[in-house]
């Protein structure tokens, strides 16, 4: 192996490593999203259906998919507060994530060209 192609992988390893050690410092993961929601009740004589409407809200709504199946939940602003931090941790794991294949693509790309047959 040429010293430059063992060098380049030794930085790649490097980079590598330092993307796996970030994720030991992901805290707890979720998916989905968080949105604040305003909502008109069933009651045909509530504010809510006046004009202008004084909608009811806000309210914390999460989505996600479980199972194949599309779930919301309503959440007060404390466990939106935790909630937002879990999705945030996840979309945060997923980039990193992303970049250590960017790594491991190049690295594998050099190692496959270094060890191809060569022609005679």
């Amino acid at each position: 192996m040429a010293r430059s192609t063992a060098n380049q992988l030794a930085g790649y390893e490097r980079r590598y490593r330092e993307l796996a050690a970030q994720l030991a410092d992901i805290g707890y993961i979720a998916a989905g999203s968080l949105a604040q929601r305003h909502n008109r009740c069933g009651k045909p004589s509530c504010r809510c259906h006046g004009e202008p409407p004084e909608l009811h809200g806000p309210y914390w709504q999460w989505t996600a998919k479980v199972n194949g199946k599309t779930v919301n939940r309503r959440f007060t602003p404390t466990e939106a507060q935790l909630y937002q931090q879990w999705i945030d941790n996840d979309r945060q794991l997923r980039a990193i994530i992303a970049k250590m294949r960017q790594v491991a693509t190049a690295a594998t790309e050099l190692l496959l060209k270094e060890h191809a047959p060569r022609e005679p």
